[in-house]
C-alpha cells in the first residue's frame, strides 16, 4: 500500500485501505521511521500541502497516522505505537548537544502561524535545513511522550521512542555530497564509534516492537552508552567493543530525555498546534499517570513506514 507523507490526502487514504485490507482486525504494531534530512539546502521545499518537507514528512503526517490508528489500535491487547527519535534532537548527547545546529522549537511561532509556506522552521526563524531536521525529531519525541501521557492507561497502548544508532549507510544521506557519503560511515565507524550496520539498527527496532521487556510505556530506548559520549574502549569488558557512542553492541536500556523534550508546556502547546495544524480531533485523554502496565502479546501484524531508497520521491512509504 502506498503512503506518501508528503500529503495529508494520501495518509488519510492509506489508513482507509489498510482498514479495508485488515477488516476488523486490530493494528497492534505501528512504527513511525520514515524521515528526510535535508542540511544542504540552502532554501527550503514544500510538499503539496504547502509545508516544509522536513516538517510534514518527518513531523505532521506521523502525527496525523497516529490519531487516524489510535482508535483502531486500542481494539487489541498489546498494542504498541513507536515513532522513531535520534540523538540529533536531544541535546543531552554528543549530537545533539555539541554539533551545531542545536535543536530548538523557541515558542512555537512557525506552528502559530499554521506552519504553510513561506514559513520554513518550527520557530519561525530563517530556515536551516539540519536544524529543521532536528526540530522535527524534537517533536517526534515530544509526541511519543504527550500520546503516553494522554492515552497510554486508558487505552492499553505502549508507547515508545528509541534511537537505533547511526546508519550512516542508508539513504537518509542521500542530499550529502559523494565524498561526504564514502568518508561519512568510516569516520563514525573508526573515529566516533557510532555507527550501526542497517543489519543490526533493524534488530533493534524488532526488540522495541517484539521484545517483552519493552511493553513498557514512554521509553526512549536506546543501546551502548546512548551518545552521551566520544566511544571509549572498556577493557574491563575484554570484548573489543567501543562503548558510549551508541555504536554497534551493548545492551539495550532505558535512556533520558533532554529538558527540552521533558517541557511540559511546550509539549503540549506542539500537540495542540500539530492538531490544528492536520484539522484532528483526538479523544478525552485519560487520567495523566506514569504508572506503567503490561500485556501480553497476540496476532502481531506490523505496519512499518520506511523511507523509498529513490532519491527523486521523498518520504514514499509501504507496508
Amino acid at each position: 500500500m502506498k503512503l506518501d507523507l508528503g500529503s495529508f490526502q494520501s495518509v488519510k487514504d492509506f489508513v482507509f485501505n489498510l482498514k479495508s485490507f485488515k477488516s476488523n482486525r486490530p493494528l497492534d504494531r505501528l512504527v513511525c521511521n520514515a524521515a528526510v534530512y535535508q542540511p544542504a539546502l540552502s532554501v527550503p521545499r514544500y510538499t503539496e500541502d504547502g509545508f516544509e518537507e522536513q516538517l510534514q514528512i518527518n513531523h505532521l503526517s506521523h502525527f496525523l497516522l497516529c490519531n487516524l490508528l489510535l482508535e483502531d489500535m486500542k481494539r487489541n491487547k498489546d498494542a504498541r505505537m513507536i515513532i522513531v527519535g535520534s540523538i540529533t534532537g536531544n541535546d543531552n548527547t554528543v549530537g545533539g548537544g555539541a554539533v551545531y545546529p542545536i535543536a530548538d522549537l523557541g515558542d512555537l511561532k512557525g506552528l502559530e502561524q499554521g506552519g504553510k509556506k513561506p514559513v520554513s522552521m518550527i520557530d519561525g526563524d530563517v530556515f536551516n535545513g539540519a536544524k529543521a531536521y532536528k526540530d522535527s525529531k524534537v517533536c517526534n519525541m515530544m509526541t511519543m511522550l504527550e500520546l503516553h501521557r494522554r492515552y497510554h492507561i486508558s487505552t492499553g497502548i505502549t508507547f515508545s521512542t528509541m534511537y537505533p544508532g547511526c546508519i550512516a549507510t542508508t539513504q537518509l544521506f542521500r542530499e550529502k555530497r559523494t565524498w561526504f557519503r564514502k568518508l561519512f560511515p568510516l569516520f563514525m565507524k573508526y573515529v566516533t564509534g557510532g555507527f550501526v550496520s542497517e543489519e543490526e539498527a533493524g534488530q533493534r527496532l524488532a526488540a522495541v516492537v517484539d521484545d517483552e521487556k519493552c511493553k513498557k510505556s514512554g521509553i526512549y530506548w536506546a543501546w551502548n552508552g546512548g551518545a552521551k559520549t566520544i566511544a571509549y574502549l572498556d577493557l574491563s569488558k575484554k570484548n573489543g567493543i567501543l562503548t558510549g557512542a551508541g555504536g554497534s553492541g551493548g545492551e539495550m536500556f532505558e535512556n533520558d530525555f533532554s529538558a527540552k523534550i521533558l517541557d511540559r508546556v511546550k509539549s503540549k502547546k506542539m500537540f495542540d498546534l500539530s492538531s490544528k495544524i492536520t484539522g484532528v480531533t483526538w479523544p478525552q485523554p485519560g487520567p495523566e499517570a506514569v504508572v506503567e502496565q503490561g500485556f501480553n502479546i497476540k496476532n502481531k501484524k506490523t505496519v512499518v513506514s520506511k523511507p523509498n531508497e529513490s532519491p527523486n520521491k521523498k518520504g514514499l512509504s509501504f507496508a
